[in-house]
């Protein structure tokens, strides 16, 4: 990402989609393991590379899964078992093969999914029920997936411009993303203080055209941490570089405080990868903390959105104390979370 690389690329596959498309997509001859589909395969190698067995079997850690559509793909295989669809059951599967006893929890609520679950972990630690909660989330390109996408004519056939001019639409993703939650201090010392979410029922795909429910989500998370916008040093945006969720993310920021504060989209790197977005991002955000470090958003160009925004167009290196990430979603959806160093 610090090489300005995407992994987003041209698309003609008409398995999936009529029409080119641009995505990120794994080859079709990734390596799975054995048992495992390609979504639970995704999880394992990312959990592999963060999780401990200690944690991973303590009775005081719980697993929480996030996705929009999980093992969809499946669908499409006449021999593979109905249960092998469902989110619970790949979420049971995950924490079985870690040897966790307690019940996982999935979540899914479209884009917002990631942000949601592990603002749901936070709350289960400090409620005292558990000491760590495992958050891992993860999303395929499927002809399902595409062809919604496709039926609201919100697909580039080129790579994503979030919040640009010349934006003409999205790009899907697949990927895995986790996070570990703990009430014990190790490590890279990074706090959640602030967890919020709203929703604007607006539409039952289209955002709210002024932003208000993300304003919701951004003023919870605000409050909850006892900050404003101005003491944010990075915005981390949902930036789908769709024409409405742009927009309204730049009305809703700037009503929140947030127009000076450096902005980015990650959407250009990897793409929306759904339900995972949330921890993806989250990832590259706590990373880009640890080596006080903002990354340009990648496609970016020329201003496009009505809000000022002060978006990041080359790689600063410069103290973050304090971060945001907000994610928003079908159905009018959006949440929140503030990081603190």
């Amino acid at each position: 990402m610090v090489a300005g690389q995407t992994s987003c690329k041209p698309q003609i596959n008409k398995a999936l989609y009529p029409e080119p498309f641009c995505a990120s997509i794994f080859e079709s001859s990734y390596p799975l393991i054995d048992g495992f589909s390609k979504l639970e395969t995704l999880i394992i190698r990312c959990l592999d590379a963060i999780l401990s067995k200690e944690i991973a079997t303590s009775e005081k850690t719980v697993f929480i899964f996030s996705s929009t559509k999980g093992n969809i793909d499946l669908l499409e295989a006449a021999s593979a078992p109905a249960e092998q669809t469902f989110l619970w059951h790949t979420a049971n599967k995950i924490a079985h093969h870690y040897g966790n006893q307690n019940k996982p929890i999935t979540l899914s609520n479209a884009c917002v999914s990631g942000i949601m679950a592990q603002n749901l972990g936070v709350d289960l630690l400090r409620s005292g029920q558990y000491e760590q909660a495992v958050v891992f989330g993860a999303d395929l390109v499927s002809a399902f997936v595409l062809s919604g996408f496709g039926s609201f004519k919100a697909m580039s056939p080129e790579p994503s411009k979030p919040f640009d001019k010349n934006r003409i639409g999205i790009n899907l993703g697949e990927g895995a993303g986790a996070i570990i939650l703990s009430i014990h201090a190790n490590g890279f010392p990074v706090k959640i203080t602030g967890t919020g979410s709203g929703n604007d029922a607006n539409h039952i795909s289209g955002p709210s055209r002024t932003g208000e429910g993300l304003s919701v989500a951004v003023s919870s998370a605000l409050k909850e941490a006892g900050r404003t916008g101005n003491d944010m040093d990075y915005v981390s945006a949902h930036g789908t570089a769709t024409s409405y969720n742009d927009e309204m993310e730049s009305l809703s920021f700037n009503d929140m405080g947030l127009r000076n504060v450096p902005l980015n989209s990650m959407k250009g790197y990897f793409g929306h990868t759904l339900g995972a977005a949330g921890l993806i991002e989250t990832a590259v955000l706590l990373e880009s903390m640890k080596r006080q470090i903002l990354l340009p958003s990648l496609g970016y160009d020329e201003h496009g959105v009505t809000g000022d925004l002060n978006m990041i167009t080359q790689i600063i290196q410069t103290p973050i104390l304090r971060a945001i990430k907000t994610g928003s979603g079908f159905g009018g959806c959006n949440a929140a979370s503030v990081f603190e160093i």
